[in-house]
């Protein structure tokens, strides 16, 4: 616990963290502070390159085995497992309806790349290493979450429009943006190794903590506006959600990162990737397979609350849990 509360105390006076701050806080006191959109999605499409890359250099670097495999294996299962446990706590707890309930369980068993970025920033900062591969891990863990809420939305009732929109929603997951510079960079890393690593440097390892924090003051300026318009629809059962579901699901990857023996930073970085929440890939499908779903809870829940709790507090915690289980 004092090691959890130590790294939440340097975490909240990082850059990245004052940056988020400064975005909020200028977003809810009504300030016309704002990055552009097309610089917001370019420092988005860099972040998913420099971690795709540098996670195929770790690959390349650790060769292919068991291990690799079984987490990707234990990983679709994870994704597909959390949204039934999240919707399960939304059915409990709260008044719902069906179709907004499928869709913000779906947030929560998908990942949010930027949360996993800021990890291994963190885990780079105190000198821990971890596997490589498990940004192909997040990568799988991006999908399988949409269908569990599909399922759920199905079981629920809410058919036609999952039903009709099957094909379109197979292409915009497997097309993403998000997932394809990831994978397409993790793929370049892999192919290149660490020779193809030194010759990028420059762009893909210098700048990543300054890129970083720009798209964290935007990620502020979002979620304060998002938070305005949002709060109105939500009552205090599914605020709380946003801050313990990341406990439930974090403590599911626990579980699985001490199974498949995952080191110190492996089983940090999976712990957060399974307490995360998406806001950029789920949000779109959900846009397009259910329609009928509020974006002004989902995304209030997502990135306006469960963001910034990982990103001040939970991420130190899950770093002391993973320290604790692989020690």
């Amino acid at each position: 616990m004092t090691e959890a509360l130590h790294l939440a105390a340097a975490n909240l006076l990082s850059p990245m963290v004052l940056f988020f701050v400064l975005g909020l806080c200028a977003a809810l006191a009504r300030s016309d502070l704002e990055i552009p959109q097309p610089v917001a999605k370019m420092l988005a499409l860099y972040l998913m390159l420099a971690i795709g890359f540098k996670g195929g250099v770790g690959v390349s670097e650790h060769g292919v085995d068991v291990r690799l495999v079984a987490s990707l294996l234990a990983a679709v299962v994870l994704s597909f497992a959390i949204p039934l446990v999240a919707f399960a706590f939304l059915r409990l707890t709260s008044t719902l309806p069906t179709v907004d309930g499928a869709a913000v369980a779906a947030h929560y068993g998908s990942i949010s790349v930027v949360t996993f970025a800021i990890a291994v920033d963190q885990l780079t900062g105190l000198d821990i290493g971890f596997e490589g591969y498990l940004v192909a891990v997040a990568a799988a863990m991006e999908t399988p979450a949409i269908i569990s809420g599909l399922f759920l939305a199905r079981r629920g009732g809410e058919r036609r429009a999952a039903d009709t929109s099957t094909t379109a929603l197979l292409r915009e997951v497997a097309l993403n943006g998000s997932i394809v510079a990831l994978l397409g960079a993790f793929a370049i890393g892999w192919a290149t190794g660490s020779d193809g690593l030194k010759d990028v440097a420059p762009l893909m390892v210098d700048p990543f903590k300054g890129v970083l924090c720009l798209f964290l003051l935007d990620m502020g300026l979002v979620a304060g506006r998002g938070l305005r318009r949002g709060l109105q629809d939500l009552r205090p059962p599914v605020l709380l959600f946003g801050l313990y579901m990341p406990l439930v699901g974090g403590a599911m990857g626990a579980g699985v990162a001490w199974l498949l023996g995952l080191s110190a930073g492996g089983a940090a970085l999976l712990i957060t990737l399974a307490a995360s929440a998406s806001y950029i890939a789920v949000p779109a499908a959900m846009r397009l397979a259910l329609p009928e779903a509020r974006p002004a809870i989902y995304l209030t829940l997502s990135l306006g609350i469960t963001f910034p709790f990982n990103l001040a507090l939970g991420i130190p915690l899950y770093i002391a849990v993973a320290n604790a289980i692989a020690g």
